[in-house]
Parts: structure tokens; C-alpha cells; sequence
């Protein structure tokens, strides 16, 4: 019998679903199947239980994220780019991730990058058949002129998303340090990637819906995995976002109060040092601790790659005062209440 197209594609799909009948993040859960029956504060709190339980699947996988933000770190240093890659809601919080980074830690855009199969576009609309393709995964890494300096993180809740694995699959292929972070165990992805990061999560409220707990997760780990490469490389001071762009008013004021809580100078002096150091607050730090002008700032900062501890100790012993620690000035660190 000669088969058919219609053929073809039930046995695709059949196929398909036979995969995800593997899939923890797929399954159903028959004691669930009620809860559209239930009063919407019974289905809050149950909804609310669930998000409960991801911090510490993710706890279970913290010794496997600190190795590999340790190794992005190492290349970042050397000047690697942080790259996300992922489709639908693993892609979008990947672009998410790495669009805060600017504001955050003066960081230029294209150092930390999110990648959605199907482009920008798919933001905020679906692209047909984008997350299926690991060869559009390749070229947009290609189209990016991928070092070995650089780290690709593959995102996929599922672990089994071709773009994600492509992504990753590409990138080692290159050299680069490669990352797969899924929410299924023994997932394609982490098999792919040199560091796998599997956070398993269990079965959503909604069967399938894995923008749910598995979405959670995820952005856990890459706010992790972000913030603790930043503060590796120097961009916080303590816990202070000294290296934070102060691009309107509330960052304006968060700037000012970051430079009191490290120094514990008066206004005055704050305002001094700002307009010294053209708004940079890490270099208004240093100005105010290490009693150096805004060009002297620059020049420790620059020889020490930005680390405003290894600075401060270059101007001086008597410079290393600790974040929060108030100035002999009269006036207590913290006391600005700008939000």
C-alpha cells in the first residue's frame, strides 16, 4: 500500500507524542482535573503551593549552576559574550535576562544577548515552525561571529527543543562554552551542552503549560547565572550595583543613594564626585574612599578591569572601607530614601 501525506503525518505526530508522554513537564495529573469546578482562592492557593516547590528543585542543582557561572565568568573576563537561546517562553525570558543587563551593570548590549527562535518578533507573536529548526539556530549565532570566548546557555523546558540544542550543538562545535538548562531529567539539551542544568520541577497545574513552574525555574537560574557573572567581574561592590546607568530620574536618585550607603559622605560631597567622574558612581566611590580626582578614579579603575575592591586597595590601605560603612562625615550611609 502506498502511503499518503495524511500517513506521514500521523505517524510524525504520533511520534511527537510519544515523546512527550516521557516528559515529566508533560504529564497529567488526574487529581487536577476538577479545578476549574473550584472557587478561584482554592485554585490561588493551589497554584500558589506549586510555585513553592521550584526553589528547591532548583537548590538541587545549584553545585551544577555555580560551575558553569564559574566558567562564564572565566570567559567573560577574557572579553566572552553571555548569549541566551531558546524558543517561545525559554527564549523570551532569556531576552528578558539580558535586556536588564544594561541598566543594571553599565553592561553594553551586546554582551549579553537573548536569542528567540523566529527573531524579535517572536516576542510578542508565534513563529511557525522557528523552535523546529536547529539550523536557524546556527545561523543566528553565525550572524553574531561566534568566538570560543563566548557562552551559549540553551533554554528549553521540554530539553528536547531543536533550536535550543542547535543552539548549543553549534556553539561547542566552535569552541565556545556551552550551557543546557531544561526542567526534564536526562534531557537532550544537557547531553549537548558541557554544563547541563536539569530542574526538574514536576508536572504543571496545566498540562503542558511549562510558562508555569518550568518558566519559574528558569528564571531563577538565569538570574543566577547573570547577576553572579556580574558580580565576578566586578560590576557590584558588596551588594551595591556601583556599575548601575543612571538613565532616568528614580536611577539617578538610586545612583546617589548607592555612592551615600558605600561612602557615607554628605551630599555634597556626592554631587562633587559625580560631576567629577561624569556620573559614574563605582568612579565616585573610589574618588570619595581613595581621595582621588575623577581622572585618577578612571586610571585605578581601568588598571584593576573594573574591580572597585583591587582599586580602592591601589589607592591606599586606608581606603578599603567596607560597603555601608559610613564616613567620619556626620551623616549615617543609608539614609536616602529615593526608591
Amino acid at each position: 500500500m502506498t502511503s499518503t501525506p495524511a500517513d506521514a503525518a500521523t505517524s510524525h505526530y504520533g511520534e511527537l507524542r510519544a515523546q512527550l508522554d516521557t516528559l515529566t513537564t508533560e504529564a497529567f495529573r488526574p487529581e487536577l482535573a476538577e479545578i476549574d469546578q473550584l472557587p478561584t482562592l482554592d485554585i490561588a492557593r493551589i497554584m500558589n503551593g506549586e510555585d513553592a516547590t521550584v526553589p528547591a528543585a532548583v537548590a538541587a542543582q545549584l553545585p551544577r549552576i555555580a560551575a558553569a557561572i564559574d566558567a562564564t565568568a572565566a570567559r567573560a573576563a577574557r572579553g566572552g559574550r553571555l548569549i541566551y537561546a531558546g524558543a517561545g517562553t525559554a527564549g523570551r525570558l532569556g531576552v528578558l535576562d539580558a535586556s536588564e543587563c544594561p541598566p543594571t551593570f553599565n553592561t553594553d548590549p551586546a554582551e549579553v544577548v537573548g536569542l528567540i527562535a523566529g527573531g524579535p518578533g517572536a516576542m510578542v507573536t508565534a513563529v511557525e515552525g522557528a523552535e523546529d529548526s536547529k539550523e536557524l539556530a546556527a545561523a543566528d549565532l553565525d550572524a553574531m561571529k561566534l568566538t570560543a570566548l563566548d557562552t551559549v546557555v540553551g533554554i528549553s523546558a521540554s530539553g528536547r527543543t531543536p533550536y535550543a540544542i542547535g543552539a548549543v550543538e553549534h556553539a561547542r562545535g566552535l569552541g565556545a562554552l556551552t550551557i543546557g538548562l531544561s526542567c526534564n531529567a536526562d534531557s537532550a539539551l544537557a547531553a549537548a551542552a558541557e554544563h547541563g542544568i536539569e530542574v526538574v520541577v514536576g508536572p504543571e497545574l496545566l498540562t503542558g503549560s511549562t510558562r508555569l513552574k518550568a518558566g519559574t525555574a528558569q528564571k531563577l537560574v538565569l538570574n543566577m547565572i547573570s547577576t553572579i557573572t556580574m558580580i565576578r567581574l566586578g560590576k557590584t561592590y558588596g551588594n551595591l550595583m556601583v556599575d548601575v546607568r543612571a538613565s532616568n530620574e528614580k536611577l539617578r536618585a538610586r545612583s546617589r543613594r548607592i555612592v551615600s550607603l558605600a561612602t557615607g559622605a554628605s551630599d555634597a560631597e556626592i554631587e562633587a564626585a559625580l560631576a567629577a567622574t561624569d556620573g559614574e558612581v563605582k568612579n565616585a566611590i573610589l574618588s570619595i574612599l581613595g581621595d582621588v580626582d575623577g581622572p585618577t578614579a578612571a586610571s585605578l579603575l581601568s588598571d584593576s578591569d573594573g574591580h572597585l575592591r583591587a582599586a580602592l586597595k591601589a589607592a591606599g590601605p586606608s581606603t578599603a572601607t567596607d560597603p555601608g560603612t559610613a564616613k567620619d562625615t556626620g551623616t549615617e550611609a543609608g539614609t536616602d530614601t529615593a526608591d
